[in-house]
């Protein structure tokens, strides 16, 4: 018989480690990470410009600065073909496809959730400015 346990965090831990999902939520949910792993799951192996076509807002500067840390966390690969001229090709790997159940179960709940957030917030901004808010 299997035992479930609650893990037990020192009371002195920094409350950003005390949460297990933390560095997850850093290395998914950045800016750019999400449109870029899911454009490359949706659409599959792409050049540099490709991407940066896809991604309409992204600057080509922060779009090579997310792919470098996207391969260095192993959630995309980077192929280097040598010919002329140059071609690059970028794919999310194996370790990044895990993450397809999660952007799924996301979605799901965006579907569902999203107005229920933004009447949320239409009420929030509609109050006056003393009530109830700091």
């Amino acid at each position: 018989m299997s035992r479930t346990t609650t893990p037990v965090y020192p009371a002195a831990l920094d409350p950003e480690q005390a949460c297990p999902i933390a560095p997850v939520v850093d290395i998914v949910f950045s800016r750019w990470t999400t449109p870029i792993l899911w454009a490359l799951h949706e659409y599959g192996r792409q050049r540099f410009v490709e991407l940066e076509r896809r991604l309409t807002t992204i600057t080509a500067k922060v779009l090579t600065q997310r792919l470098r840390q996207l391969e260095r966390d192993g959630l995309v690969v980077r192929t280097y073909h040598p010919e002329v001229p140059p071609r690059v090709e970028y794919e999310i790997s194996e370790l990044g496809r895990t993450l397809a159940p999660l952007f799924a179960t996301l979605a799901e709940w965006s579907a569902v959730n999203l107005d229920q957030v933004d009447q949320a917030r239409r009420d929030y901004d509609a109050r006056p400015r003393g009530a109830g808010r700091r």
